[in-house]
């Protein structure tokens, strides 16, 4: 036999707010519980007091629904916090060329986040300064580092990870790969250890951004026997880090990237999380790891509500990556953060990748005030119609010197040749004998010329300016139409992470208001960003 429920009143200080911007206020109280009640005047909302059975308190007010406390911090995984060292379950990941800046890291890092520097397609001494800066200015505190795969340029990648070692790199977030490489293993193994009680630590942290359950599945598991051993008689490894390679997977968190900027597949997150949640869980099976795989969300987190959506799901964190580009600590330039600024969520295009142009693989940019995706598809296209430079008929070679390259090509692989004698001789041997690698290599000039153009803001290349950018970007410029973010000037990468998850917070306690049949006005029902620091001295801006 079952009974009804005891009918509870609220009873407090204060009194309930039924206008909507009262109501707002009490959402947006994040710190203290919020309870819904019936007043006299109609619903209402209120922060603080308590529930007790109505008996209990005559001239208390009839509870409808409540909500708990919750502080952005609760969201996500307690574990990600404690692994590594952070305030928030949120990552800034790595944007390639420093455009995800020591700037940016730094900000991030002082204020309890965790970052990723944008490591790739950087020379090694550019590294080694980031993590000369990190060691001095941010001492103690956490950070991350990308290694990105580069199966053209493979001395970049073992040079990378010679770095990351020689500095003492904690953690790296591992990105594009699409099988595990020597250099990734080896950064893993080499910070391989038994504690005193005889449980096995791994000090090189890595956090794998994927967007296919195969990939996933690598980076679940233990490093590949054949990659171990050839490590070992090397003498990479130890044969005590060998040993123990077997009891761990390859990776403490897995990044699930949608439809994110730069590299993607564009595959939508409500079906590939679950996927790589349920993966997770079959592969812990079978090996129980002492520490479950963390898995996090990445691509199209560009508001609040995007950002519950990926905790709601299961997400033990949040990856942002475009929003930040338009940061004033970022590494692009004035005029990219502008164009980023003016982005729609249906403003971006897929384009050849410079680092995978032979492959034919692809990176989603910014279309809108640029005409490089255009101009970069018909590269690719001359590349698989044609042998070599000698073989594009000569009209063609004509529109190309004169409005991509505006110089001869054969000035421009002169130049690539004095690039690739400083950064990769290997590339330069490859292409001798070859023509159609010596034409891939005068194409990739200018892609990655077109990156850098971007960063630098070359009033003279605007037109060609390549900037990764995934839809996040519009719906984060939506959202704060009507805000202090609108413009790039007063986008600090620490607000636009503090407002996202503060907003989540804010999107998850409504939801759950929500479910338990309370209507909330429009008015009061969307999380507005106002500057940090007049959050901090209202009511309702505990952080």
């Amino acid at each position: 036999m079952t009974h009804p429920p005891t009918p509870l009143h609220w009873q407090g200080a204060a009194y309930p707010s039924t206008d909507p911007a009262g109501v707002y206020q009490v959402l947006a109280d994040l710190a203290r519980p919020c309870f819904v009640v019936r007043t006299p005047g109609g619903i209402g909302a209120v922060s603080g007091g308590s529930a007790v059975p109505a008996a209990s308190a005559p001239g208390g007010l009839p509870l409808l629904a409540a909500a708990a406390p919750l502080p952005p911090a609760r969201l996500g995984s307690a574990a990600f916090l404690s692994a590594h060292g952070v305030r928030q379950p949120y990552l800034a990941g790595a944007m390639a060329g420093g455009i995800a800046s020591a700037d940016l890291v730094i900000a991030l890092a002082r204020e309890g986040f965790l970052a990723s520097f944008g490591a790739a397609g950087l020379l090694p001494e550019a590294i080694a300064k980031a993590l000369a800066r990190f060691a001095a200015e941010i001492p103690g505190l956490p950070f991350a580092v990308n290694l990105i795969h580069s199966p053209s340029e493979e001395r970049l990648e073992r040079e990378a990870v010679d770095l990351f070692i020689e500095h003492g790199v904690r953690c790296v977030e591992a990105s594009a790969f699409m099988a595990l490489t020597p250099h990734i293993v080896r950064y893993r193994l080499t910070g391989l250890r038994r504690d005193a009680g005889g449980r096995v630590v791994a000090e090189h942290r890595v956090i794998a951004k994927i967007s296919r359950t195969e990939t996933a599945e690598r980076f679940m598991r233990p490093a590949p026997a054949a990659l171990v051993d050839q490590l070992l008689k090397q003498g990479r490894i130890t044969s005590l880090q060998a040993e123990l390679a077997r009891q761990v997977p390859m990776a403490d968190d897995i990044t699930v990237e949608a439809d994110s900027g730069g590299h993607t597949d564009r595959r939508p997150l409500p079906a590939l999380l679950p996927s790589i949640l349920r993966l997770r869980d079959a592969v812990q099976r079978e090996h129980r790891y002492p520490v479950a795989i963390r898995v996090g969300a990445a691509g199209g987190l560009g508001s609040p509500i995007a950002v519950a959506a990926a905790f709601a799901m299961g997400a033990a964190y949040v990856v942002t990556g475009s929003v930040n580009q338009s940061c004033v600590e970022s590494g692009a330039s004035k005029a990219t953060k502008a164009l980023l600024a003016e982005a729609g969520i249906a403003d971006c295009e897929m384009a050849p990748a410079a680092d995978m142009f032979e492959l034919g693989v692809e990176l989603q940019v910014l279309k809108k005030g640029t005409l490089f995706p255009m101009r970069a598809k018909k590269l690719y296209e001359l590349y698989q119609a044609h042998d070599g430079l000698e073989a594009i008929p000569a009209a063609e070679r004509a529109r190309l010197e004169a409005q991509l390259f505006r110089r001869p090509l054969e000035d421009v692989w002169r130049e690539c040749v004095g690039y690739f004698q400083r950064r990769d001789p290997d590339q330069l041997a490859r292409a001798a004998e070859n023509p159609k690698r010596r034409m891939a290599l005068v194409f990739r000039w200018y892609l990655g010329m077109s990156s850098r153009w971007s960063v630098a803001g070359d009033p003279d290349r605007t037109l060609d300016y390549q900037i990764w950018c995934g839809p996040a970007m519009g719906s984060f410029n939506d959202w704060v139409t009507a805000s202090y973010l609108k413009a790039p000037g007063n986008r600090r990468v620490a607000d636009v992470a503090h407002h996202l998850m503060r907003g989540a917070a804010f999107h998850t306690r409504l939801a759950a208001l929500r479910t338990a049949g309370v209507q909330i006005p429009a008015a009061a029902g969307d999380y507005r960003p106002v500057p940090l620091e007049a959050a901090l001295m209202s009511p309702a801006g505990a952080l």
